[in-house]
């Protein structure tokens, strides 16, 4: 691998209270005062303020990165302040950009925050991608992450991606436009989505909390690096992190030949499938909402209710009722036998989607009355029995 040139013109000069804050940035040779000076003529967009956004955001503002942009929509919710360090207590229920600009003005005043209240989508992702040098990529799902690369591409901008699930954690620097024939992209190392399912998310599947800091503090270092043109960035190689067995492994990535070449932007959600069209198919005609079960339930009809999410989930919160029969069960064929021909089963998991396509399963197996819970769980602990948790 080859040092890429900087990927920023240093600015004219440091003032006095600049060189006091960065002193132990500028007694570093190989970053040194010229470094600094590139950190601060820098404009880094980062996409998205949770997990993976918090640490990186934190620790680029600290660094002196004279330009921040923060792309984010959501509320701060009391479910995110085990990862996401950016924002406190008191931020709950906040706009999560906003939270995250104050916090980095606190860490350092010398920083322009510009805030993107809104969601990233094919009007406006190249077209902001252009007005910054670097992308950082935080977000946690598949559409967004194919958009964020694409319009990348088209944009002609690196960008340093990480993801986090459970115990583990990836990292890569994407750029095809990078000099001497380095170019690569995410499609290189990802072609296409997983299926349906296959790939839960944080929300679906959990993640250790301090694992974000891991993988986020990489991807800072990278955006640094890419930044002053110091060391060897990632490009083309995929770092790997195991938190349990702490191991830290690299693979080499190369240009697929086969990839098409990306010059428009396309519609995500379809491409990702979050739902299977089957799970799609089977729920048409066959959900209910949170408030229509307990009509039906208040009404004395007897239904089996399935609980098709994991036994570490039963024991956070249940319905009153329910039977607990593991999606990957119900697919597998060994939970069918479970459930009930006398009355029709009505299918939750977390949030609908999980439900959605054991719905599916169910309804090959010939249990045509079968429905599912729209918004699952968390819906009905928000409609109907506001004194359960949500999780």
């Amino acid at each position: 691998m080859s040092t890429l040139p900087p990927l920023v013109e240093p600015a004219g000069e440091l003032t006095r209270d600049e060189v006091a804050r960065y002193s132990r940035h500028l007694i570093i040779p190989d970053l040194g005062v010229d470094g600094q000076k590139r950190l601060k003529n820098a404009k880094v967009l980062v996409i998205g303020a949770g997990g993976l956004g918090s640490p990186a955001l934190l620790y680029l503002a600290a660094a002196g990165v004279g330009t921040i942009g923060i792309v984010e929509f959501d509320e701060v919710d009391e479910s995110n302040l085990q990862r996401q360090v950016i924002h406190g207590q008191s931020d709950v229920g906040r706009p999560k950009a906003d939270s995250a600009r104050d916090s980095i003005l606190e860490i350092n005043p010398l920083v322009t925050v510009h805030t993107h209240k809104f969601r990233l989508d094919n009007d406006n992702a190249v077209g902001l991608f252009e007005q910054y040098d670097l992308i950082v990529d935080g977000t946690d799902n598949f559409a967004t992450r194919y958009l964020v690369n694409d319009a990348a591409v088209l944009a002609g901008k690196p960008y340093v991606w990480g993801s986090i699930y459970r115990f583990e954690g990836q990292a890569s620097v994407f750029w095809e436009d990078a000099p001497d024939g380095l170019g690569l992209n995410y499609r290189d190392l990802y072609p296409e989505a997983p299926p349906p399912g296959m790939v839960p998310s944080c929300a679906e599947g959990g993640v250790l909390g301090i694992l974000c800091a891991s993988i986020g503090s990489i991807m800072g270092t990278e955006a640094i690096k890419l930044i002053t043109g110091i060391g060897e960035t990632l490009l083309g190689r995929l770092m790997v992190y195991d938190a349990l067995d702490m191991r830290y492994r690299t693979i080499n990535l190369r240009k697929d030949p086969q990839a098409p070449k990306i010059t428009e932007l396309i519609d995500y959600d379809a491409f990702c499938g979050v739902v299977s069209d089957e799970g799609v198919t089977a729920a048409a005609d066959s959900t209910l909402t949170a408030v229509e079960l307990k009509e039906r339930l208040d009404a004395g009809e007897r239904i089996a209710l399935i609980d098709v999410r994991e036994p570490v989930e039963w024991e956070i919160v249940k319905i009153d009722g329910a039977t607990l029969i593991p999606k990957g069960d119900i697919e597998s064929g060994e939970g069918l036998a479970k459930l009930p021909h006398d009355r029709p089963a009505v299918l939750y998991c977390k949030t609908g989607i999980r439900s959605a396509e054991a719905l599916a399963a169910v309804k090959k197996a010939g249990f045509s009355d079968a429905t599912h819970l729209q918004g699952g769980i968390t819906a009905w602990a928000k409609q109907v029995d506001t004194t359960l948790p949500v999780y």
